[in-house]
This record gives structure tokens, C-alpha cells and sequence, in this order.
């Protein structure tokens, strides 16, 4: 595994694996790996010749009161696991190689995507993701790039940056690795304390019984997001950011479930913000 902090080394490198005919698969983290993100390594690992994965927890998608400065890292782990996972490139830049001086060029997916879900509670956020991810795409000129379905919102945006922009990369979003008792995996699970912890588990299980609710032939919207606040709303402690259900596409909000349907939810948990979403198809 090569460990590259330049961005004109990362070019090389990628262009030397594209001449030789090899094909490129992405993973772009912000590091702290766990087995959600082993899991998109190990489906690249699978479908390219070449894995890259970049590490970067970027200043851009945080707003100025959230935890840029406090968000986990531990990069000797991570360098660990990513051996372990037959990593190829290991892309690790600082902040001044990706934003130098005198930067000043964003990336920006506008119109209601961008400011529903997390958009409303995280304002600039996703303006960051996309920046980001358009460099990371242009750096390193992958044939497809790798992204974790609990971030739903961000794969539907990265998305439509993608096809706008006429990036010629397949966008794989890859399925939920839950803890054994349906906690989502997430760095930021790190944060929770161990009442919390256990308490988290109502985000996953209120989203099933939701899924239940539909099998059995529940299609209105509001009676959904009423189960899901009540049963949330029952443990001490958690915040409701937001309940929706919307068209897993497009993000519209649904009155009444059709076709490819998002129920997600954020909720903070002492001073931990988790997100969890299904999908389900009506």
C-alpha cells in the first residue's frame, strides 16, 4: 500500500495505472474507519484493479459551531485496516493542498436536494461535500467511486453532480453495515455515552417497525412519520432534527408512498447528531 500526501504525486500514480489499462475505484472517507467503510473498500477491491481511498475530514462541510476540531481520528488504525483490506493508494492531503491559499471555487448542487434533510439543519454542508468530492473525482479519475447508503442525501446529491457535470464515473452506493443490534455504523458513534448508545438503537428499530407499517399496506405518510416521532419521542434525551419520507430520487416529499420511497430521520442524542434512513419500494 502507497501512501500519498501530494496531489501531483496521487495524478501520477492514477495516470500511470489508467495507461497501463487498469480501472480505478474510489472510496472517499474522512477516516476513523469502521466496518461501513470497509465494506465499500471491499466491494471496490472486488469490481477495480486499483483501490484508492482518501482520507480528509473536510473543513468545508462543517458548519462553525460542529465538530471539525473534536471529529475522531486515528490514522495508525486506519493505515492498519486498509492493509488489512488490500488497499492499493492511500490518499492523504492536508488541508492546505486541497484548499491552498487563495482558494476560492465551490461546487453546488442547487434547488429543494440541497435544502431539505440535513440541508436545513447543516446549511453550506452539502456545498462542501460536492466541492470535495469533485476534486477528489478530478484527482483522481476514477471508473467508479464508492458511497455508504446511510448518507442517502449526499449519494442523491453527489448523483446529480455527477450526471450534471458530465463526470464519467459510476456512483455505487453501497448498503447499511449495521451494528448486531441495528445501530448504523458511524464515526460518530465514537461520541455516544453508554446510555446513549443503547438508547440509539430506537433510530434503526422505529425505522423497521416503519417498514412493517408499509408491508402491510400503510401508504400515507403522515401516519408513518407519527409512529416514528412517538417512538422515538419515548426515549429520554433524543432531539427530533428532522422525520421524512420522500421520493428516494429526487428527495420530494411524499404525501402518499409511490415507488422508490426514503424514510429518514436525524436525531441528536446528548450532543451526538445520528442519521439513519430505509428504503423501500411501494
Amino acid at each position: 500500500m502507497q501512501t500519498i500526501k501530494n496531489k501531483e504525486a496521487l495524478r501520477r500514480a492514477v495516470s500511470d495505472a489508467r495507461r497501463s489499462g487498469q480501472t480505478i475505484g474510489l472510496v472517499p472517507t474522512m477516516g476513523f474507519l469502521h466496518q461501513g467503510h470497509l465494506s465499500l473498500i471491499h466491494r471496490a477491491r472486488k469490481e477495480n484493479d486499483v483501490v484508492v481511498v482518501s482520507i480528509f475530514v473536510n473543513p468545508t462541510q462543517f458548519g462553525p459551531d460542529e465538530d471539525l476540531d473534536t471529529y475522531p481520528r486515528d490514522i495508525e488504525r486506519d493505515t492498519a485496516l486498509m492493509i488489512d483490506a488490500k488497499v492499493d493508494l492511500v490518499f492523504l492531503p492536508g488541508a492546505d493542498q486541497l484548499y491552498p491559499q487563495g482558494y476560492a471555487t465551490y461546487v453546488e448542487v442547487q434547488g429543494a436536494m440541497t435544502q431539505t434533510l440535513c440541508g436545513c439543519s447543516r446549511p453550506g454542508h452539502f456545498r462542501g461535500v460536492t466541492t470535495i468530492v469533485s476534486k477528489l473525482f478530478n484527482l483522481t479519475a476514477p471508473h467508479r467511486a464508492y458511497f455508504g447508503q446511510k448518507d442517502a442525501q449526499q449519494v442523491a446529491v453527489i448523483e446529480q453532480m455527477a450526471k450534471d457535470l458530465d463526470f464519467d464515473i459510476e456512483i455505487v452506493a453501497c448498503p447499511i453495515v449495521r451494528e448486531a443490534d441495528g445501530l448504523a455504523l458511524s464515526s460518530r458513534n465514537a461520541y455516544l455515552s453508554p446510555r446513549h448508545r443503547k438508547d440509539a438503537v430506537v433510530l434503526s428499530a422505529s425505522l423497521f417497525e416503519a417498514e412493517k407499517m408499509v408491508a402491510g399496506g400503510e401508504r400515507r405518510a403522515a401516519a408513518v412519520i407519527r409512529h416514528i416521532s412517538a417512538r422515538i419521542g419515548s426515549v429520554p434525551d433524543a432531539t427530533i432534527d428532522y422525520i421524512a419520507v420522500v421520493n428516494a430520487e429526487t428527495l420530494a416529499d411524499l404525501e402518499t408512498l409511490t415507488g422508490e420511497v426514503l424514510i429518514a430521520v436525524a436525531v441528536k442524542l446528548g450532543g451526538t447528531r445520528l442519521i439513519d434512513n430505509i428504503r423501500v419500494t411501494v
